[in-house]
């Protein structure tokens, strides 16, 4: 089976054509992302995520990833390894604010790179996915304190993020959520509940986990106006910065899913043994506004992911289609048969699936594009 490879000069021409990075290197603060500059980048990308993430593909799927007797999870074999990569290349941190280490870059480049490593590998791409959101949320809610303390880490990918809301009692109706969250008197509140349906809610690859949780305050108003945003780390960090003892919360279980078993969507338990520590991000109420920021950034990128997997599946199709020898040929010699790639029937049905890909390539970047401009305006 064929080996992904990112679609450069596809990718390039709508960069170039559609999202217009060109009219975005004209401002100051992307002046550093001129055309060229963005092209090698993607091009230097694009062969990480095709030797280094699509081969974990399959092991990924096949393995998944295990939840230990010690309610560790263990990810699939290489995850680790490539993660470690991923980080020490810096391809976390392009798009992100230079303030906190990141590279400045415009957001229609972070969507272009991630098209790529969803293609190579979806169950690893939705860490740094759900990662991104939490940074978002918490650059736009956080204090500068929470902000200097969890981003410069997040941002690199050293430290992961991840977005709980759903509850067993409570699936898309979040104001049923009845996860509580009580003062401790120091500015931090302990928090206790359970959420499901987490996305990397535990894992070996990073050393610290940032858990954004939904929960309520006592005599919170109930239904969605009620609720607040705590962040709740993995592990409580010293003053000093280094990592300090392990919070109350634990992996519970992992969802047995259809697909993405590489991704552990977790069963997460906050408060089993007295309440996990958190902070609240944002203001007390206003949790469901905190959290919509993240949920925000997410929404653009998993659009992306049908484009990733339909571009994915295209080039499967495309070679096997060259490969496949069935039936002769329209002109074709009597007596031979010819890559089912020559009927017409079969060019037709990857035409259009490369039509199709093409045409959501240019609306995801497009609006990749114009969060920018938003952004500058």
């Amino acid at each position: 089976m064929a080996e992904y490879r990112a679609p450069f000069e596809d990718m390039r021409f709508v960069l170039t054509h559609i999202a217009d990075v060109g009219e975005l290197a004209k401002h100051d603060c992307f002046a550093h992302a001129d055309p060229e500059s963005v092209f090698a980048l993607l091009e230097e990308c694009g062969r990480f995520m095709s030797e280094v993430l699509s081969p974990l593909n399959v092991v990924g799927d096949q393995i998944g990833a295990q939840r230990q007797p010690d309610a560790s999870v263990k990810t699939a074999p290489g995850f680790v390894e490539a993660y470690r990569r991923f980080v020490d290349a810096g391809w976390n941190s392009v798009a992100f604010d230079p303030e906190f280490g990141g590279g400045g870059f415009p957001w229609v480049v972070a969507i272009a790179m991630q098209e790529m490593m969803t293609s190579a590998n979806m169950g690893f791409s939705l860490c740094p996915l759900l990662t991104q959101g939490a940074i978002d949320a918490i650059t736009h809610h956080g204090s500068a304190e929470q902000q200097a303390t969890f981003l410069p880490k997040m941002i690199t990918g050293e430290w992961t993020g991840t977005m709980n809301l759903t509850e067993p009692q409570a699936g898309s109706d979040v104001g049923a959520l009845t996860t509580k969250a009580a003062p401790n008197g120091d500015g931090s509140w302990r928090i206790t509940g359970q959420k499901i349906f987490i996305t990397y809610g535990e894992h070996d690859m990073a050393e610290q986990l940032v858990h954004l949780v939904l929960a309520r305050t006592p005599g919170a108003a109930p239904g969605t106006k009620g609720i607040s945003c705590f962040i709740v780390p993995k592990f409580l960090i010293n003053p000093d910065g280094t990592l300090g003892a392990r919070n109350d919360a634990a992996c519970v279980s992992i969802e047995h899913k259809i697909g993405i078993h590489a991704s552990p969507t977790c069963v997460m338990s906050y408060g089993d043994n007295g309440g996990a520590t958190g902070w609240l991000l944002g203001e007390e109420h206003s949790g469901m506004k905190t959290m919509f920021t993240m949920m925000n950034n997410a929404r653009l990128s998993v659009g992306l992911e049908g484009l990733a997997l339909a571009e994915r599946a295209y080039q499967h199709a495309l070679a096997y289609a060259q490969e496949r020898r069935q039936g002769r040929a329209v002109g074709a010699p009597a007596g031979s048969d010819s890559s089912i790639i020559e009927h017409p029937d079969v060019r037709r049905m990857l035409l259009t699936m490369r039509a199709n890909i093409e045409a959501m390539r240019a609306l995801i970047y497009l609006n990749g594009a114009s969060i920018d401009r938003a952004r500058l305006g």
